[in-house]
């Protein structure tokens, strides 16, 4: 992305390196600040006809010379005293002051973004990127407050620090090591994140808050038919479990795309020149509106191509299709992917248990541990995450462990016990809080933990349809079946409501590939119960009433007495 500015889908991206206001008299006089002011007055026209008619002097000015106009006043407004000051927008003070504060409104409206190229810049450093963000940040909130305090002729009694530059930041490089295989080269054209910062509590308003639709397996590479403009393009490297993802995104699409930093292990600079083991392509501007994948079993890469399109600004899209894709990669060389929670609790006397629950979206696996939380809190020390979404288990020497693939979690804000998010929201991301299906992504568990062997004590699959109550104990039989079938009582999360049934609870890697899996099955469940792990359900009944918590504190209390036990 070349220009100094762009504006569009809501969003705002700033290059740095291209252009950066030291001070206020560069701010007001960049084409960036002018290309900004003529945004507002156009979507003035239909948001606020007053205003708009204000700022054209009704009628006298076009939009374009309303701009130069009201650009140059500000710019004459920010030294000059104000009644030194001679202009037909001082005549209406009040509308003035109005048009200041919708000004800050609509920029602050926007989801804002800042990067610059480390390779550009000698030297290059997070202090480096840090400090030019927060710079700006400082600007902005100081030239607000000089405008609006000399239009209502005296200082503000109340201050408050908001993020007034932006959400987010980042610096990026160009690389060409694994592109060294031919029908990749094109990808070499589009810069390499390396460092992000984010402003958080960062709240984000994406235009979806669910997922529709099947990730889909495709016979032909959709790297051959991939065209984009490498302006407008970004690539996200990042570890997912022990494999190394690509994510290439549409720049419409960056918010989504930053979010992932709150959950998936940003790679390193010189990880990012390894071939990587999964490719995902996210706003592909193919018009097919599909969420496809491919394995490339020459160069062993597993692609995921998803359509660009309204829908999928929804960061569930991006995050299911590299875990899709890690699963299936995963299968394949023999580990048997889990749709559920896996925690580490360590009681206050030094006794441990690694629970791992399993169970589809909404079935009430993190809900479970919140619960367990709580009912535990006089006597648990600590609760390790390793996973809270997917994992894995593999059997080494006849032994079953446990691992994660991210580092953090994207939990459903509507099913945590109230005061769960405020615990942690100085490092969350929320997404779209004003609607069903809100989430929060969260930090959860460093990289190294996530990607360590754990010991498995527990197994249980998440009921959330049947009227019962506690924990469970099967035979291995039963637990496979019950887990293969993969039944719950469905939330609206994704296009599902009511009862539905998915192959293993898992419709990212299992469902598409059940041949694969199915050997797997057999072999994981036989060494759980071989090793003596507890395998069994635990009943959640939040498919019954999402407001009433019984069940959980129920469940949450037989598995804090499992837990208990020598």
């Amino acid at each position: 992305m070349q220009n100094k500015i762009h504006i569009g889908s809501r969003q705002v991206i700033l290059n740095y390196s291209r252009a950066y206001p030291k001070n206020r008299e560069s701010l007001l006089g960049s084409d960036s600040f002018k290309r900004f002011i003529s945004y507002f007055i156009h979507s003035m026209k239909e948001d606020s006809p007053k205003l708009y008619d204000y700022v054209l002097r009704h009628g006298k000015f076009t939009e374009d010379e309303a701009t130069e106009n009201f650009v140059t006043f500000l710019r004459i407004l920010a030294i000059f005293k104000i009644e030194e000051i001679d202009s037909e927008y001082l005549d209406e003070r009040d509308t003035l002051l109005e048009v200041l504060e919708e000004i800050y409104k609509s920029w602050r409206s926007l989801q804002r973004f800042g990067y610059m190229y480390s390779e550009r810049t000698s030297d290059f450093g997070i202090n480096n990127l840090v400090q030019k963000d927060s710079s700006l940040n400082d600007l902005i909130l100081r030239t607000y407050r000089l405008f609006e305090e000399k239009v209502q002729g005296r200082p503000n009694l109340v201050y408050r620090q908001v993020q007034a530059g932006t959400n987010a930041c980042f610096s990026v490089h160009h690389s060409d090591e694994f592109t060294k295989m031919d029908e990749y080269k094109k990808l070499e054209a589009i810069p390499i994140i390396d460092t992000v910062m984010l402003r958080t509590p960062m709240i984000l308003h994406p235009k979806s808050s669910k997922r529709t639709g099947m990730f889909t397996e495709i016979d032909h590479n959709p790297i051959d038919s991939f065209r984009f403009d490498k302006d407008e393009w970004f690539c996200f490297p990042m570890k997912v479990g022990k494999l190394l993802c690509f994510v290439y995104f549409n720049s419409k699409y960056t918010a989504t795309a930053l979010s992932l930093a709150n959950l998936f292990e940003l790679a390193t600079r010189e990880e990012a020149k390894e071939k990587p083991d999964l490719i995902v392509l996210y706003g592909n501007e193919d018009n097919k509106n599909e969420t496809t994948f491919y394995h490339d079993t020459e160069n062993d890469i597993w692609i995921g191509s998803i359509s660009d399109h309204p829908r999928v600004e929804y960061f569930g899209y991006m995050k299911k299709m590299a875990l899709t894709l890690h699963n299936l990669a995963m299968m394949h060389r023999g580990w048997l992917p889990i749709h559920g929670a896996f925690v580490n609790i360590t009681l206050k006397d030094g006794r441990t248990k690694g629970i791992m629950l399993m169970g589809d979206s909404g079935a009430g696996k993190s809900e479970s541990i919140e619960a367990l939380k709580v009912v535990g809190k006089d006597i648990i020390k600590d609760i390790d995450v390793i996973f809270d979404d997917m994992g894995t288990i593999h059997v080494e020497d006849g032994v079953p462990y446990g691992q994660g693939t991210e580092i953090g979690a994207f939990i459903r804000l509507d099913d945590l016990d109230p005061g769960t998010p405020y615990r942690d929201m100085d490092r969350s991301i929320f997404m779209a809080p004003e609607n069903p299906n809100s989430r929060m992504i969260v930090p959860a568990a460093p990289y190294r933990t996530v990607v360590t062997n754990h010991k498995i004590d527990l197994f249980a699959y998440a009921n959330n349809y049947t009227d019962e109550y506690g924990l469970k104990e099967l035979s291995v039989e039963d637990a496979k079946e019950t887990c293969k079938m993969g039944k719950r009582m469905a939330l609206g999360t994704t296009q599902e409501v009511g009862i539905s049934t998915t192959y293993f609870a898992n419709p990212f890697g299992p469902m598409q590939q059940q041949d694969v899996c199915e050997p797997l099955i057999e072999n994981v469940f036989r060494s759980l119960k071989d090793n003596g792990i507890f395998l069994g359900e635990i009943y959640t009944h939040l498919g019954f009433d999402k407001q009433n918590r019984h069940g959980l504190h129920e469940a949450a209390t037989e598995l804090l007495d499992f837990i208990r036990k020598d």
